[in-house]
């Protein structure tokens, strides 16, 4: 073989650069070889293995993982082009530098972005596991990736000037005031992220109100700069991660997890309609079933304080008795104790607020057993439809300011004719 390159060269003595462009054409078609066997040889090969493994779970992201490989597989035709370039007669030794240098950068480069291939696998591998909405890491794998690539750029400059990486990094040394105002929004983001993740202040599911930055909905990704919120118009709003942790916002999880989601509302009532029951009336409201223990307590209690003042003397105006608001309060609480839809573990109240302009405020104080919108809604639609069709029954009226439209009569007396007055009783009447 060597004979038969030397009597190659021998013959083509009078063309300079004949044997020397031969033997690169040789070279770029080992590379080219060398790629293909590794690609269509050993990548088949891999590929058969990794699909029989499986990755966790029914779906396997078999494209992700394979994508990794293939990366790979582009540094060995840098490898052979590498190592053959010295071999290749008549070339300036500057040249020869100048591609080994190439070369090895780009095998560098093509490692790193290999690395991050597998780094986004690892994070699409993790965020299958249920616990991964509690501590997501995407923001971890996003600074290894950084940190990755700067060191990367580093060693790429380093070999392409002829200098040494830790002389590099020892001059970047002087460079970190510098550096640390071009990443101050990573480091500031990064410690976020850290702090986020440690205490779980948020994830991602979660229902994040925050009106400094126009976002009220759901968490929908968590990552090193913003974190991604889908609100409940559909739109989109991204919220810078240091955000989280140096402005205030409202997290509703709590909410959903603890198993009641928050009745709080008033019924504004009438108070020209608050008076005392009679005897009668208190009969009547026997037929509640609801209200046969508070009406017996009461009975109980009035009789021993009226009792009490008739021994003393006292004016019948000074007897305690039952009012239609009491009556209806207690009324509204035992309804609520019994209905299914509320929990009953946690804090019930039905109380009265501090008279308005615009009535006397009944306030129902309670939480729904079901944390869903859409049900909650319609428990306590169906609340408060109840309350006001059976308001009625206890002589009470919703208060609600009278409307400023025409009444009908005086419309019937503009469009027709004026009527006189009537006439007297009697007038007109034989005498």
């Amino acid at each position: 073989m060597q004979d038969q390159l030397e009597r190659m060269r021998e013959s083509l003595a009078p063309f300079p650069w004949a044997y020397t462009a031969i033997v690169v054409a040789g070279l770029l078609l080992a590379a080219w070889l060398a790629n293909w066997l590794t690609k269509r040889v050993l990548l088949r090969g891999l590929e058969r293995v990794l699909r029989a493994m499986p990755m966790g779970g029914a779906q396997h992201d078999h494209a992700v993982r394979l994508q990794v490989v293939p990366r790979l597989a582009n540094v060995v035709p840098a490898l052979v082009i590498s190592a053959g370039v010295s071999m290749v007669p008549d070339l300036p030794p500057q040249l020869v530098t100048v591609v080994k240098a190439l070369c090895q950068a780009f095998v560098v480069v093509t490692i790193a972005l290999a690395v991050s291939r597998l780094l986004d696998a690892l994070n699409r591998h993790y965020e299958r596991r249920p616990d991964a909405r509690d501590k997501p890491i995407k923001g971890y794998v996003q600074v290894v990736k950084i940190v990755m690539f700067v060191l990367v750029g580093i060693s790429v400059v380093a070999t392409l000037i002829g200098a040494e990486f830790l002389h590099i990094i020892t001059g970047l040394g002087a460079m970190t005031a510098v550096l640390m105002l071009i990443f101050q929004d990573t480091i500031l983001s990064l410690v976020a992220s850290v702090q986020i993740s440690n205490d779980g202040r948020v994830r991602i599911g979660d229902w994040i109100e925050m009106p400094s930055q126009n976002a009220d909905g759901d968490v929908i990704d968590i990552a090193l700069h913003t974190v991604t919120v889908r609100n409940w118009d559909r739109t989109v709003t991204t919220v810078p991660t240091k955000k989280l942790v140096s402005d205030s916002f409202k997290n509703w999880r709590q909410m959903s997890e603890g198993g009641g989601r928050r009745i709080k509302r008033a019924l504004y009532l009438d108070q020209r309609s608050v008076r005392f029951f009679g005897p009668d009336e208190i009969a009547r409201f026997r037929r509640f079933n609801l209200l046969d223990e508070y009406l017996d307590r009461k009975d109980r209690e009035l009789r021993e304080w009226n009792a009490e003042l008739a021994a003393r003397g006292a004016e019948p105006v000074n007897h305690r008795r039952v009012t239609n608001l009491g009556t209806f309060r207690a009324y509204v609480e035992q309804y609520l104790r019994h209905h299914a839809g509320i929990n009953q573990a946690l804090t019930l109240l039905v109380r009265q607020l501090q008279p308005t302009e615009h009535g006397l405020p009944l306030e129902i104080y309670c939480f729904t057993a079901d944390t869903r919108w859409a049900v909650y809604e319609g428990i306590q639609s169906d609340i408060f439809d109840h309350l006001l069709a059976i308001l009625p029954e206890f002589g009470l009226r919703v208060f609600q300011r009278a409307s400023d439209a025409p009444l009908d009569v005086n419309l019937r007396r503009v469009e027709g004719p004026r009527p006189g007055p009537e006439p007297a009783p009697g007038a007109g009447e034989p005498g």
